[in-house]
């Protein structure tokens, strides 16, 4: 616009532009600052722009795949912190090549037949893996809680197993209600665990535990504390086998005791 007023163009040719120019330049400032502030979100926009532009090519598709994986990766890395983790298999040592005696006595191996350790299923095994430790057959309602607490408490300190079998012999009990009774007992393993073996045929029993007390009319009875005569009973029984499968010792109602925690730490 001419000085005068005019609309018109002026001497120079130049278009009709409404510019005032003030007298002071610090009247610009709020306009300086108005513009400074525009042009940062212009660059501010164009950033996002530039960033987001791989994305929004494809449309919506690659921002989902893009979530779908970091979900992914979130979830790998807590199931791998915090996820449980499988127990490892214990290793079992080589047998000894030349045992000192026969199968099924001290100095020799346990005796070539399969038992079920029992867990959440049955599985069956050769009885010679189970080794080393400590295998108690325990006749019914033995009331060895003691006893089963002390032999789990040492093979946990030894780094040894424990395993608990009934003894079956001449008990007319159903075998479930048998199993019943063995996984109470083995409740009483506070400090360390005691492994489940089912053996059916009494394997265990028939080569190392005493015989079962007959009850016939021609028996002799035991005599008790106090004079009167007391009827035979079975005793809880230990074989302690080492890490070669060879027997060590067998123990007739073992005690807990420091000589039963020096026998267990041999095998060690």
């Amino acid at each position: 616009m001419r000085p005068d007023g005019d609309p018109e163009p002026d001497d120079y040719g130049l278009p009709p532009v409404d510019v005032v120019v003030p007298d002071d330049a610090r009247e610009l400032d709020r306009d300086v600052i108005a513009y400074r502030r525009e042009e940062r979100q212009r660059r501010r926009r164009e950033r996002m722009r530039r960033l987001a532009r791989p994305f929004t090519r494809y449309g919506p598709a690659i921002p989902i795949i893009a979530l779908a994986l970091l979900i992914a990766l979130v979830s790998g890395v807590l199931m791998t912190a915090f996820g449980p983790r499988p127990a490892p298999r214990p290793s079992i040592p080589m047998l000894a090549p030349h045992p000192t005696a026969s199968p099924g006595r001290i100095g020799g191996f346990l005796p070539d037949a399969r038992v079920s350790l029992i867990g959440r299923e049955r599985v069956s095994v050769p009885l010679r893996d189970l080794r080393p430790g400590v295998i108690a057959v325990v006749p019914p309602n033995c009331g060895c809680e003691r006893l089963v607490a002390e032999l789990a408490a040492r093979t946990q300190e030894f780094e040894l197993r424990f395993w608990l079998v009934t003894d079956r012999r001449g008990d007319k009990t159903d075998p479930e209600e048998a199993i019943r009774r063995l996984r109470a007992l083995a409740g009483a393993a506070h400090h360390g665990t005691a492994l489940l073996v089912d053996d059916p045929d009494n394997v265990l029993a028939d080569t190392y535990a005493p015989p079962v007390p007959s009850t016939s009319p021609g028996a002799s009875p035991t005599a008790s504390p106090h004079g009167t005569q007391a009827a035979p009973r079975a005793v809880p029984t230990a074989i302690l086998v080492a890490p070669d499968g060879v027997v060590t010792d067998v123990l007739h109602e073992p005690r807990p005791g420091p000589e039963l925690t020096e026998k267990i730490k041999s095998l060690a």
